[in-house]
């Protein structure tokens, strides 16, 4: 007898005295704990205090009809799965109990293995409902709007942009450079969106290795692959009818890129070695950092995906493109911190205006990074100049990349932070907060300046 069985609880519900009394002692011996009621009322009253797996409820009862009760148990939201018992004539009407929220019926008499076998299935049905609010309580995304603050000409733009687009549930696309707050937006799409109340899975596509982001995604069956122990159900799936989050779109594998076609063209998809068609609806929302139209041209990303991905696209400008937005950007995490601390901290002028002539090349997420750190260092209630890092401060950062190309500028922090951190791609990785595999990208990128940092025994053993 397994513990599932043992555990179930269930309440029954028939007014045939001698039938209840047969088929709560014949379901305890077999383990069940059974709790019983002969009218509609005496069940309205039991059920909702108890903890339970099953109702087996009899349509027939003296003071109400069954599928009254039905209906009462099920607009209190009443815990446990509820099996119709009829008898013969009544079929038709245990169909309308099914189609009101009943998850089975039986017809008397009933063999009693068919009555276990019925319970324990609406026993797992119970749980992996349950099972499925937590995971859609876990993927909720509440409105981020008030953490996204500005004054600027391109922020205004860029948020009257997502006010638009949020309502229409159109696939999406958001453009930036590293570090400018993708997700932010795209958890705010979602937010002012119709389906607000649905989930919000983040894929992160260049975190996860290519051999592994199809079952990610898609999930897989039982036996698929070595390793594949039991189904896996994918994100796709945990999406119904929320939205997904593709972050770094660009970086996934031209075999990736076909399946996620096929999904935005049909709503439909296969898991890893399976046959079976699923069908979800999922808003999706990509970003990416990388020039998209130029990956296309160099054969790199397919032109029918990126434009089933960019039917709308939103850009965040960076950090350098509103820099009269430092200062409330400033205040709004210094105020946060201060909450967080139980402070009161405010920088001098002269650090300020330092924090403020600084280029960001990593952009609000630098920013963020910098202000907690310095927060958490400093000792007085005033912040000054040697409270800042030594590239803040001596503004040599600044004035020796702001005529360089981007390009150059991103070359230049990269391999200074690889230098600092002595060839630990791992730890390099995490101060620049990306992805190990989007660093490998920019040192590829990179050539041979790249290849002069060594890799460090540290990095060779978290990147295996």
């Amino acid at each position: 007898m397994t513990t599932t069985r043992k555990t179930a609880r269930v309440l029954l519900v028939d007014d045939d005295e001698t039938f209840r009394k047969v088929m709560s002692a014949e379901l305890s011996r077999r383990g069940y704990l059974v709790t019983t009621a002969g009218t509609g009322q005496e069940a309205l009253a039991q059920a909702p205090r108890a903890d339970l797996d099953a109702i087996l409820l009899d349509l027939r009862l003296p003071d109400m009809d069954g599928i009254d009760v039905l209906k009462k148990l099920r607009e209190a939201e009443v815990r446990g799965g509820v099996i119709v018992l009829t008898g013969h004539g009544t079929i038709d009407t245990a169909i309308q109990a099914t189609r009101l929220g009943a998850y089975d019926y039986l017809e008397k008499p009933c063999p009693l293995d068919r009555v276990e076998m019925a319970i324990q299935k609406a026993q797992e049905h119970v749980r992996l409902v349950e099972r499925q609010r937590v995971l859609e309580d876990g993927y909720s995304s509440p409105d981020v709007g008030p953490q996204l603050v500005g004054k600027s000409p391109a922020f205004l733009k860029m948020m009257s942009a997502i006010e638009r687009i949020a309502p229409t549930d159109s696939t999406t696309l958001i453009l930036g450079e590293t570090g400018v707050g993708k997700e932010m937006v795209a958890r705010l799409i979602h937010a002012r969106s119709l389906r607000r109340d649905r989930p919000f899975v983040v894929v992160d596509c260049a975190a996860i290795h290519e051999n592994l982001l199809q079952s990610e995604l898609f999930g897989h069956e039982k036996g698929a692959f070595t390793g594949a122990a039991r189904l896996k159900h994918g994100l796709f799936e945990v999406a119904h009818g929320g939205t997904a989050f593709l972050d770094e779109v660009g970086e996934v594998s031209p075999e990736v890129q076909a399946k996620l076609l096929r999904v935005l063209e049909t709503g439909r998809f296969r898991h890893v070695g399976g046959t079976r068609e699923i069908a979800v609806d999922v808003r999706v929302v990509s970003a990416t950092n990388r020039n998209l139209r130029e990956a296309v041209a160099k054969g790199q990303f397919r032109e029918d995906l990126y434009f089933r991905l960019a039917p709308l696209a939103i850009e965040i400008p960076s950090l350098r493109e509103r820099p009269e937005d430092l200062r409330v950007l400033i205040d709004h995490f210094v105020a946060k911190s201060n909450v967080r601390f139980s402070r009161v901290r405010r920088f001098s002028e002269e650090a300020m205006a330092a924090l403020v002539a600084y280029r960001w090349p990593g952009n609000v997420r630098e920013l963020i990074h910098v202000l907690e750190q310095i927060m958490i260092l400093s000792d007085g209630d005033v912040i000054g100049m040697e409270d800042l890092p030594t590239q803040i401060a001596a503004g040599g950062a600044a004035t020796e990349t702001i005529d360089l190309p981007l390009r150059e500028v991103e070359r230049r922090h990269v391999l200074a932070v690889m230098q600092r951190t002595g060839g630990n791609r791992a730890r390099a990785a995490q101060l620049l907060q990306i992805s190990l595999r989007n660093l490998y990208r920019l040192l590829k990128k990179y050539g041979d300046a790249s290849r002069r940092v060594p890799a460090s025994p540290a990095d060779t053993a978290q990147s295996d």
